[in-house]
Parts: C-alpha cells; structure tokens; sequence
C-alpha cells in the first residue's frame, strides 16, 4: 500500500511539472489497467463456481436476500444524499448550455433486454466481450451443476465432480497468484495513470466546474466517512481495521476509475479483512456489476446542475421520482457500455431535463470518477462486510446449540 501511495504521489507531481509531456508515461498506466482486466475473467469464474460448492445453497440464498436490500437502500440514500449537497452548493449558478450542444447518448435497454443479456448465446463470446452479468451466470450454474455431480448418488458421477472441483480450486490458486504478481507491477502503474491524468487536465479543470467537482467529491467524503462507518458500527463492525485493510483496494479504485478493473484487489483486500471466501467470493463481483453508490451520488448532483442551468425548480415529489430512478437506473444500466451516461439520461429524461448538459460534466469526468468509482468499491466492500458479520453471528449461535446436541448424544450412550 505504501508503494501504492508513493507511485500515485509521484504521479501528480510529474503531471504537475511537465503537463501533457507526462503523457509519455500513459503505457505504463494502460499495461497495468490490461493485466488486472486479464485476470478479471478467470477470477469470477474460479471464485464464484468454488464459493458454490463451498455453500449451501440455503447459505447463498440467504447472503444474496441480504446482499440485496442493502444494494438498493445504500443507493437511495446516495441519491438523496447528491441532490442533498447539490442543493446546499448550487453547482449549476451561473452555467450556461453550450451553444449548439449535442450529445449522443446509447439507448437505454428495457429491464426485459438486460434480463435476457444476462443468459449469454455464446459463452465464449461473452468471456472475450467480459460481460460480467453473463459471466456471473455461467459461473453459478456451473458451479451448481458441478456440487449437483459431487453430491450425486453415482459413484462415476461424483468422482467427476470431485476431479472438476480439484481443477476449480487450482484454477483460482494460479490466478491469485498471478494477481500477486500484478500487484508487484501496481505503484508503477499507478504513476504512469496519475501522471498522464493529472498531465493533461490540469488544474485548470477543477476551476471551470469547481462547485460541482466539490459537491461530488462532498457527497462521496459523506458517504464514505460518515454513513458506511454508521453501517458498520450498526453491524458491530470494526470501522478502523476496516479500512486500514482496504485501503489498498479502495486507493486501486480510485485511480483505476474501473470497479471492474479494481475487483481483483478489491476481492484480496475484502480477504485481509477477514471476511470469509464464501461471501466476499459471491457478493463482490455481483457488487461491482449491480451496487454504484458513487455513480448514484453522481445522478443526483448532476440533475440538480441541469435544474440550476435551465431554471426548473424541483419539487418534492420531483426529488422522490429522481430517488427512485436514479436507485433503478444505478442497479439496471450497471455493466451496459456507457453505463454512466445511460443513467443520467434516464434520470434526467425522468425530470424533464436536457440530457446535453451531460456534455458540460465530461470535462472534469477523469477527476469525478476517480471518487464515484472509490466510493462505488468501498460500498461494495462494506456490503460483504456487514453480510459476513451477520452469517458469524449466525454460525456463533448455532454452535451452542450444536454442542448441546453432541453433549446430549454422548449421554445417551452413557446410559445405553
């Protein structure tokens, strides 16, 4: 992490003291960004079809029907949170819409059509595309089908298996430590993407649209340091040595600007944590596709910009529909190429706002997504952290009772 840290503060200050000329160092950052999306495929699928047969599935119905409403409620409430501190700042005073802005925005895909691209036509062609959604599914009902074959009553069958299971569990020791390997090369990435960042935008970027830079990052430091430590201390989590073991994952995110591209580290940082494989494995790459707190705290600072610059006055009732939407859009439009931008359309088409104001935030967006995209893993991680909490405490239950039984038994057989 201190290697991390030094490369990502080396990294401002060359693109602070040579400018675009630092851009020479960008393929230090791109090969970095291309070794941790090479091991984004191979990681699902190994730790998800073990996470399967190392659960019941009474087990994983039970983590995801946590997992779940905590996707949905953490959004909302960065929803509100953005127009809350959006509204505070009045980031859009004194904007004006570009002349003749036009901006094109992909078609938002009906809840019909992401449900049907989550079952992929061609398996091979959704690990080459890296449609997460596909690849979450083929690894689930793989990893079903393969505990179905060691839990059946045919000798050949279960050593099957078995012998698939083997191969399963090698398959993620080589890729966790091939992803040992990449963190090695991490400070250095990290410089190369700091550097060439920091480089060509400048300063000068944070002064053209400083009110909503700093309602964005305001709304991602709340959520952050004050609602996710009020979740964990609900949950009788340790807020400190939750982020001190983190921190590498969250710092990844941060400069990555790819919750996918982080989900190796973030998978190894939830590990050091302490929260069990079996939950980490199944909540965090389902989290990097589905949960987006920082991109909904996005949606809500960027539709009270787009009412600030056309005059329009947002109601109660406005606010409530934006909640709901931007919680439905965060979760449905997450893994869609141009997720973000499909989102805010549909929020903003919700409010009866221009979608070409989106264009006004594109300048300062390398800078914005570095936290939308910190807050979006740590909010993962503090999902799987709560979960894990309540399934020890579950399991601690259970043993008094467990141990009971067995005291009972060994009477029993005492008195026979």
């Amino acid at each position: 992490m201190l290697k991390i840290t030094v490369g990502f503060l080396l990294g401002i200050i060359i693109g602070l003291i040579f400018g675009p000329a630092a851009g020479v160092l960008s393929p230090l950052g791109d090969l970095f960004l291309r070794l941790l999306k090479m091991i984004v495929v191979p990681l699902i699928l190994f730790t998800l079809i073990v996470s399967v047969n190392n659960s019941n599935p009474k087990e994983l119905g039970r983590i995801g029907g946590k997992i779940f409403p905590y996707y949905l409620l953490s959004t909302a409430v960065a929803v509100f949170l953005g127009i809350a501190i959006a509204k505070l700042i009045n980031p859009g005073k004194g904007l004006k819409m570009p002349e003749n802005a036009t901006l094109d925005v992909p078609e938002a895909p009906s809840m019909i059509d992401v449900l049907l691209q989550i079952v992929p036509s061609n398996i091979f062609e959704s690990m080459a595309n890296g449609d997460i959604l596909s690849i979450v599914f083929v690894a689930l009902i793989t990893g079903f089908a393969i505990s179905f074959m060691r839990n059946s009553a045919e000798a050949q069958m279960k050593d099957w298996g078995n012998m698939l299971l083997k191969f399963t569990e090698a398959g993620s020791e080589v890729t966790f430590r091939i992803l040992n390997g990449i963190l090695q090369y991490a400070p250095i990435g990290v410089l190369g993407i700091t550097a060439n960042s920091i480089g060509n935008q400048g300063m000068e970027t944070l002064s053209s649209l400083a009110k909503y830079v700093g309602a964005s990052y305001l709304g991602v430091a709340i959520q952050m340091f004050i609602i996710f430590p009020i979740i964990l201390m609900l949950f009788r989590v340790s807020v400190v040595k939750f982020f001190t073991k983190t921190r590498e994952a969250i710092m990844t995110a941060f400069v990555t600007c790819s919750s996918l591209g982080t989900l190796p580290v973030t998978i190894k940082s939830a590990l050091n944590a302490g929260i069990s494989h079996r939950v980490a494995n199944f909540t965090l790459p389902i989290g990097a596709t589905v949960n987006m707190n920082g991109s909904a705290i996005h949606f809500g600072v960027g539709v009270v910009l787009a009412a600030e610059i056309v005059g329009y006055d947002l109601t109660i009732g406005a606010i409530v529909a934006i909640i709901l939407t931007g919680t439905l859009a965060s979760v449905g439009t997450a893994g869609v190429p141009g997720a973000g931008l499909i989102g805010m359309s549909i929020v903003f088409t919700q409010a009866g706002l221009p979608i070409e104001i989106v264009g006004l935030t594109a300048g300062v967006n390398v800078i914005t997504d570095m936290v939308f995209t910190m807050c979006n893993v740590t909010g993962d991680l503090v999902g799987a952290a709560i979960v894990d909490k309540t399934e020890k405490d579950v399991e601690e239950e259970d043993l008094p009772l467990q141990n009971a039984q067995e005291s009972n038994l060994q009477y029993d057989s005492k008195s026979i």
